[in-house]
């Protein structure tokens, strides 16, 4: 697993900077924003595990900050610690009526701060609620996200995943493949963010595969844009040789070498228009037989 992402929501420097380093000596990968619209900006480029987010800033105040994350489906499940000199139970009240996970005083005791971020990211986990490499929702969100469409029309499903990846895995070995997961978790944001909008659903079930929820009208640009980026970018993560050869060698399922196509991208799409979907189940069956063909046909 890779590190989880701590992004620090503050303004006062001394504050910020002794956050990112305490948390970036406990494992954490840390990022800073100063301000509300910073914050939303980093957040949507990449998703963070868990925000730390002060109340006071400059710009808009953390409250703002917090329903608009809330509001938005591509960062309602990330866990928000609010950070506050207030100690007024209205304060308290009003964050956590906005969705804030928990919450801590200024002055704050950085040993309490850091139990409380352990255990909200732990307890995001534990209740798939999010993929610990990538920090996409998971499990019971993505269940959920299709319980919402399927009483829906006008979206299409799409099922997307990383081909050869295993082959990759072994021979790159398990930090490798986690930066390739993190790579393709930023590739999907980019692409939704041009051809859909801030409303379309990014899940990832676990390993190499990631579901897209988009309007009908924006899946085969989402989907077009997805492979095409995927199979020029994700050169950078071979070496010279096999950038050259187009093929890496892994060893088969019987023990013996053989040649292994580079990574690519196979997507399986099903919307309403289509079929008649009376389950959720039947969305993710029909999904998943479109992949498989597309694999076929790549």
């Amino acid at each position: 697993m890779g590190k989880a992402r701590i992004l620090v929501v503050e303004d006062d420097h001394d504050i910020s900077e002794m956050l990112g380093i305490f948390f970036g000596g406990q494992g954490y990968e840390v990022e800073v924003a100063g301000r509300g619209s910073l914050a939303l900006e980093k957040t949507r480029q990449n998703l963070p595990h868990l925000i730390v987010l002060d109340i006071m800033l400059p710009d808009i105040d953390g409250y703002e900050v917090c329903r608009k994350l809330r509001t938005n489906i591509r960062t309602s499940h990330i866990p928000i610690i609010f950070l506050t000199q207030k100690d007024e139970r209205s304060d308290k009240l009003q964050g956590l009526e906005l969705g804030a996970d928990d919450y801590i005083t200024k002055p704050f005791d950085i040993e309490e701060l850091k139990l409380r971020v352990q255990n909200a990211i732990a307890r995001a986990e534990r209740d798939s609620l999010t993929d610990p490499r990538s920090g996409l929702p998971s499990g019971r969100l993505i269940e959920d996200q299709l319980r919402e469409i399927i009483r829906k029309e006008g979206w299409t499903y799409l099922d997307v995943r990383i081909n050869y990846f295993e082959a990759f895995s072994d021979v790159y070995g398990f930090v490798a493949a986690d930066n390739v997961i993190r790579f393709t978790t930023l590739l999907l944001g980019e692409v939704v963010d041009e051809f859909g909008t801030a409303q379309d659903f990014i899940g990832h079930p676990g390993g190499n595969s990631f579901v897209i929820v988009s309007d009908e009208t924006n899946a085969s640009q989402i989907a077009n844009g997805i492979k095409n980026r995927f199979k020029e970018q994700v050169l950078s993560h071979y070496n010279f040789i096999d950038r050259e050869n187009g093929f890496i060698q892994a060893t088969n399922e019987a023990g013996k070498p053989e040649n292994t196509p580079l990574m690519s991208i196979s997507i399986g799409t099903v919307s309403p228009s289509e079929y008649p979907i009376a389950d959720i189940r039947e969305i993710t069956e029909l999904a998943a037989e479109a992949r498989r063909k597309d694999v076929q046909t790549s």
